[in-house]
């Protein structure tokens, strides 16, 4: 099936991430921390973690194991310290994997409209902010207060369709500081989301 193959790519792409961990006596290896992230979002459920260890401790297995092929369910801390390092390009590949195995089952064929177009919509989204915490791909803000506040931002693009209940997401673009620019691209000139050739059958 088309959702076991594609779990099997991402804990197949979870096993390359770059683990900074030098000579330690690991517990959790990389793949168990990015499918244990994975998971929440999958399951939409904030908790799922928490619940999970307590099924695994009452009843021997859990949703973790069986669904996902985790051998152990690390901290939430734990998740957050190993994985905020990892550059998020990492994972872009299972954009176009994703598309592609869906294509192949035929899962896109309820997004095509009008001869075979598909529809993207594109939406920008703010998701950090401060003004203590800084980096090199931070864009700046000036408040009317004075203070310097320090953001990230990205372009997200997803395939819509009229009266379908779900959308697929594509590859985003950040928006970052570019070299030799005056201004910002979200104050001068939003680049749209990387919507490359995708290797799919249709117009977009």
């Amino acid at each position: 099936m088309a959702l076991e193959s594609l779990i099997a790519g991402f804990k197949a792409l979870c096993a390359t991430l770059p683990d900074r961990r030098r000579g330690e006596n690991t517990v959790y290896d990389m793949t168990d921390i990015c499918m244990a992230a994975f998971s929440v979002f999958f399951m939409q459920s904030p908790s799922f973690l928490a619940l999970q260890t307590a099924l695994q401790r009452g009843r021997g297995t859990s949703n973790c194991q069986t669904l996902f092929g985790m051998e152990r369910i690390p901290t939430d801390n734990h998740i957050r310290t190993m994985l905020d390092p990892v550059p998020p390009e990492t994972l872009f590949t299972m954009f176009d994997t994703t598309l592609a195995t869906l294509e192949a089952g035929g899962g896109l064929a309820s997004f095509q409209r009008l001869g075979g177009h598909v529809l993207i919509a594109l939406d920008g989204t703010e998701y950090f902010c401060s003004q203590k915490l800084s980096c090199e791909s931070c864009s700046e803000r000036k408040r009317a207060n004075g203070k310097i506040e320090h953001f990230h931002a990205m372009v997200s693009a997803a395939l819509v369709a009229p009266g379908h209940e779900r959308a697929l997401p594509l590859e985003p673009e950040f928006v970052t500081p570019q070299d030799g620019s005056e201004k910002q691209d979200c104050e001068a000139r939003p680049r749209t989301a990387g919507l490359q050739q995708i290797g799919l059958n249709m117009r977009v």
